[in-house]
């Protein structure tokens, strides 16, 4: 039997993966969290052969349980399931330790096979999410205070007050604004707000 873990923080999402897994003979699911802090205790409790983690959860985010998780269990076999598919949060998920990676609304076609695939100690990445690391593999990504000073554009702060925030003068955080335009093929700051969310490099 495949034990697994399920984690998300919406019941309803979790009754259907619950209704899949019960549905096939060789899989059972041991355990269900709603956070990422639940995740760990559970997983330390139970020890799954599979652990499915949502990415966007209150209290602790799936980026950081998976992390934790694998730091103190480097055998870990953990299944991403995301309703988003930007490069730069797959690219996070995959170097934080994550086995494969699945868009929600695919799971009724493809959860149970993912889940044996990754049992045998498999990679899976779906066509659609492989294409758009293809598309952005050759980019130069965003810096971590490129990423700070885009978050703080996305939450509406003029250059001064973001200036202010991250202790930078005005014209250093023009220079990174003109940075990230040119790295994210931007016209202007609206563009690279959708663009940074489209692509999970900022979430909402």
């Amino acid at each position: 039997m495949i034990r697994i873990l399920s984690v998300d923080d919406h019941a309803l999402f979790r009754d259907g993966v619950a209704a899949l897994i019960g549905n096939q003979s060789d899989m059972e699911l041991v355990a269900e969290a709603s956070n990422g802090r639940e995740a760990i205790e559970l997983f330390r409790k139970h020890l799954p052969d599979i652990t499915l983690m949502d990415l966007q959860m209150p209290e602790m985010s799936g980026i950081d349980a998976l992390g934790a998780i694998r730091a103190e269990f480097s055998d870990a076999r953990i299944i991403v399931l995301t309703t988003h598919s930007g490069d730069a949060q797959v690219f996070r998920a995959m170097k934080a330790g994550a086995m494969a990676y699945l868009l929600k609304g695919l799971l009724r076609k493809e959860l149970t096979e993912t889940i044996r695939a990754v049992y045998r100690g498999q990679k899976r990445l779906q066509p659609e999410i492989a294409a758009q690391i293809a598309e952005h593999a050759t980019d130069d990504p965003l810096t971590p205070r490129e990423i700070d000073v885009l978050r703080l554009i996305a939450s509406g702060k003029a250059n001064k007050e973001i200036a202010a925030q991250l202790s930078l003068g005005e014209e250093t955080v023009k220079s990174h604004i003109r940075n990230i335009l040119s790295k994210l093929g931007a016209s202007d700051r609206t563009h690279a707000v959708t663009i940074g969310f489209k692509r999970g490099i900022i979430e909402v």
